[in-house]
């Protein structure tokens, strides 16, 4: 579903700030009783963090 294997998530803020707009755009849409969307940013977001921090390796091209 998403390519995190390209040069544009090599630095560090990016990847931070990629995370952090899923996670908090699925906590607005649950704020807001919206469910469905949170779940789905929400995963979106969960799915980002591990790749992006558990599974990324900044020396790897693809």
């Amino acid at each position: 579903m998403f390519n995190f294997d390209v040069p544009f998530f090599k630095p560090l803020w990016i990847r931070i700030l990629t995370v952090g707009f899923s996670i908090g755009w699925g906590l607005v849409e649950l704020a807001s009783g919206e469910i469905a969307f949170a779940m789905m940013f929400l995963a979106a977001g969960a799915y980002a963090a591990y790749r992006l921090f558990i599974t990324f390796d900044p020396g790897e091209d693809p």
